[in-house]
């Protein structure tokens, strides 16, 4: 398992692998990595020859009284798990690589799921969540991005923003 923290590293094993005609899975997390996630993994090397697993604790999805520092990380134990899959490559991007002006500019945003539910007591947190997802996609230029059912919620916001923006990736 290659690990990299740079986005144009990233896009240079990307580019490999699509000159090479492979297919390329997504697995896009904030850490903490369970079983849940371990299961996608297995589905993504199902679907794909390729798989990438990201490690990203956004801050555009923390609001103003929740901590974004406190939440739980432990790289250690992450890439221990994943050491044990078939992982091609782990991106563990830092801040100032997802937000290099350090703050966004532009959001990505899906009226009417983004205020409902738990998005009613978490202002700007789905908004947080799909632009930050969008960024990835843009990064990683997978096939197939795979997520839990467990915040369904979020799964419907995925498929609804890449459905409308017509990106050419497959939710599992």
């Amino acid at each position: 398992m290659k690990v990299v923290a740079d986005t144009r590293l990233l896009r240079n094993e990307i580019d490999h692998w699509r000159k090479n005609g492979e297919t390329i899975a997504f697995v896009p997390t904030m850490g903490q990595l369970h079983e849940g996630h371990l299961s996608l993994v297995r589905v993504a090397n199902e679907r794909a020859q390729r798989c990438v697993v990201s490690i990203f604790v956004n801050p555009a999805q923390f609001g103003p009284q929740e901590d974004f520092a406190a939440y739980p990380r432990n790289p250690t134990l992450d890439r221990e798990k994943l050491a044990g899959t078939s992982v091609d490559l782990l991106f563990v991007p830092e801040v100032s690589s997802i937000y290099p002006q350090g703050k966004m500019r532009t959001y990505v945003e899906v009226p009417g799921l983004t205020t409902i539910l738990c998005g009613q007591f978490r202002k700007g947190h789905f908004r947080g969540v799909a632009t930050v997802v969008q960024i990835l996609f843009n990064l990683v230029q997978a096939d197939f991005a795979l997520f839990g059912e467990k915040d369904y919620q979020q799964l419907l916001l995925i498929k609804h923003m890449v459905s409308d923006l017509a990106l050419p990736i497959k939710i599992l």
